[in-house]
C-alpha cells in the first residue's frame, strides 16, 4: 500500500502556527498575532486560553463567506513577512485571509529548485497575491500571471516591489483562467512550467463560474496542449475537503500520460511549533521531467 505524504514547511523564521484547537488557529505572523477559524479543526488546545486571548487579532465569521476582525491593536504598517529571499504584504481581509498561505512555502521551494536559474517560462494560473510567480521569478524563470481579480493583480505587484523583484520578467493578466488558457494554445504560445492553484469555487474576469470538480479536468486538458517540446513540470494545488489528493494525482497521471517524467501527490500542512500535531492545509500533485 502506497502511503500518502504529508509535507510542512520547517525553514519559517517570521511565521509560526503557535496553537490549534476548537476550530481556530493561533499564529503569529512576525510579531503579529492573529486568531483564525478553520472547520477541519476538531481537537482542543494545548496552550492556555489567556494565550489565545492575548492574540493581537482575531476573525470572526458572520456567514460562510464574511466575517469581521476584531483587533486589541491594529497591524504593522506596513505589515510584512518575509520568507528566504522574498517579501510579502499582509492585510487582513473580510474573508479571513492576510494574503499568503504559509503551507505553500514548500511548493514554492519545489518550484525553485525545478527552474534552478534556467530561463523557463512559466505560467501561474490562479496567482493570487503571486507568491508562487515570486519564487519563479526569483529562480529565473520568466513567469505570466493570471488572475481574475484586478485589485489582487495590484496586491501581487506590490509584493513583487517589496520582494525587489519588479524589473524580472513578469507578465500580469487579469483574466479568467480556462479562457486564458484556450487563447494562448491558438496564439501558439508554450511554456515549460505550469502552476495551478484553483479554488473550491469562483467567478472569472468576465462572470465565468469556476466549479472545481467540473472545470479542473478541462483546464488541465488545455495546459497539456500549450507545454513546450521540453516542459519540466506541472504542480497542482487545491485547498478544499471535498477531493482526495488521489483525485488530482490521477487527473495529472492521464493530463501527462505521453509524457516519462515523475509523479508525486500528498497533502499539504502547518506543524505546531510546540508540538508535533498538523493542522491539514490542501492537497497537491506534481508532475515533473526529473
Amino acid at each position: 500500500m502506497k502511503s500518502i505524504p504529508i509535507l510542512y514547511p520547517d525553514d519559517w523564521k517570521t511565521y509560526e502556527l503557535v496553537d490549534s484547537g476548537m476550530g481556530e488557529k493561533l499564529e503569529r505572523f512576525d510579531h503579529y498575532t492573529v486568531v483564525r477559524p478553520d472547520p477541519r479543526i476538531l481537537w482542543e488546545r494545548n496552550q492556555p486560553k489567556e494565550l489565545w486571548d492575548k492574540a493581537d487579532a482575531t476573525y470572526k465569521r458572520a456567514n460562510p463567506t464574511n466575517g469581521s476582525w476584531y483587533q486589541r491593536q491594529p497591524p504593522p504598517s506596513p505589515w510584512t513577512l518575509n520568507y528566504r529571499h522574498l517579501s510579502f504584504l499582509l492585510k487582513p481581509t473580510s474573508f479571513k485571509h492576510v494574503g499568503i498561505f504559509p503551507e505553500q512555502a514548500v511548493n514554492w521551494d519545489w518550484i525553485s529548485d525545478k527552474i534552478s536559474k534556467r530561463p523557463l517560462r512559466i505560467l501561474n494560473l490562479f496567482g493570487y497575491t503571486g507568491a508562487a510567480t515570486l519564487a519563479a521569478a526569483a529562480a529565473g524563470a520568466h513567469v505570466t500571471h493570471v488572475d481574475s481579480a484586478k485589485s489582487t493583480i495590484g496586491w501581487a505587484r506590490e509584493n513583487a516591489q517589496y520582494s525587489r523583484l519588479s524589473d524580472k520578467p513578469i507578465r500580469w493578466i487579469e483574466d479568467d483562467a480556462y479562457s486564458f488558457v484556450l487563447r494562448e494554445a491558438k496564439r501558439g504560445n508554450t511554456y515549460d512550467g505550469i502552476i495551478l492553484d484553483p479554488p473550491r469555487f469562483g467567478r472569472g474576469s468576465k462572470g465565468e463560474i469556476w466549479k472545481i470538480e467540473n472545470d479542473l479536468p478541462n483546464l488541465l486538458s488545455a495546459c497539456r496542449s500549450i507545454l513546450s517540446d521540453t516542459p519540466q513540470f506541472v504542480v497542482v494545488n487545491a485547498y478544499t475537503a471535498d477531493l482526495s489528493a488521489l483525485v488530482i494525482y490521477q487527473l495529472l497521471l492521464d493530463t501527462m500520460h505521453d509524457l516519462r517524467g515523475n509523479h508525486s501527490f500528498g497533502e499539504l500542512a502547518l506543524k505546531e511549533s510546540e508540538s508535533d500535531r498538523m493542522v491539514p492545509s490542501g492537497i497537491f500533485a506534481r508532475w515533473s521531467i526529473s
